[in-house]
């Protein structure tokens, strides 16, 4: 199975994924990512730093390089 890198960014840096996850397709990706975005968004929230925080985003990439990005941004 691929390897996809999942990293993370937001409004204070970007913070690349070193381990990865194995998974059997680009959509399983995109699903992990979507959800990976939806958890930094609640845990932004419950914390309280929701209303500070303007983008969010996950990249991802495989072995060979960028795949996709889920991005979250306040106009």
């Amino acid at each position: 199975m691929p390897r996809y890198y999942f990293d993370l960014c937001d409004d204070s840096g970007l913070y690349p994924d070193d381990e990865g996850l194995e998974l059997p397709s680009i959509d399983a990706a995109r699903q992990e990512a979507a959800h990976s975005l939806a958890d930094m968004l609640r845990d932004a929230v419950r914390d309280g730093t929701g209303r500070a925080v303007r983008q969010m985003s996950v990249a991802v990439r495989n072995d060979v390089g960028p795949v996709i990005r889920v991005k979250f941004g306040l106009v």
